[in-house]
């Protein structure tokens, strides 16, 4: 299983007719964090117009938003149609408006908001999560060319080595891919190279 999320927080500005809009964007695990940072913007911003949010958690496949009294659908709904758009998962994003004066219409709202939220978004670093074996490898010195050209044909980052004796790779490698892998190394090795699993879990690719 694969899903792309946000590594980091970010944030970004957009002025359009007098209203500025501030998009947050946070990476999240559950409702209740979600909920937090909505809370923690709110509060830093309490004397803006309006603080609309979206959010997706994968646990419980949970989608909220709100418009915070912007007329329906022009701005909470935008925002989580980017998160949709973009394929992301356990983000929050916050849009705070400053009414700048002048009415941009249900038209200019949509697209004021969806622009804040996809900027905000693209400052912050997307990555693949995904499930993964951390493995250890293990090889004479005569076979380590094989071995290195190998791994790198099948984009395979070495995590850390010890050339102590014999040769020593820890490697991360995909679930989806694993079973391939390892019938590959196999081969290539005549039988002699079998990766021990050390860990399994979620991993950032």
């Amino acid at each position: 299983m694969e899903y792309r999320t946000v590594k980091n927080n970010s944030f970004d500005e957009y002025e359009i007719k007098h209203s500025r809009f501030i998009g947050y964007c946070c990476p999240v695990s559950s409702k209740e964090q979600a909920e937090a940072f909505i809370s923690e913007i709110k509060s830093k911003h309490w004397d803006a117009t309006h603080n609309v949010y979206a959010y997706i958690v994968r646990d419980g496949n949970v989608k909220r938003y709100s418009d915070d009294g912007e007329p329906q659908g022009t701005a909470g709904v935008p925002v989580l149609s980017v998160l949709e758009k973009e394929n992301v998962t356990d983000v929050c994003v916050v849009v705070t408006r400053y009414f700048g004066g002048i009415l941009l219409g249900g038209g200019g709202l949509v697209r004021a908001y969806s622009h804040t939220a996809k900027i905000a978004l693209d400052k912050s670093s997307i990555i693949t999560m995904a499930n993964a074996k951390e493995l250890k490898i293990v090889c004479d010195y005569t076979f380590y060319g094989k071995l290195e050209a190998f791994l790198r044909a099948e984009n395979i980052s070495v995590l850390n080595s010890d050339f102590a004796g014999i040769i020593t790779l820890n490697v991360r490698v995909k679930d989806s891919v694993y079973e391939n892998f390892t019938a590959k190394l196999t081969e290539l090795s005549n039988g002699k190279i079998t990766p021990e699993i050390k860990s399994e879990n979620f991993y950032e690719f």
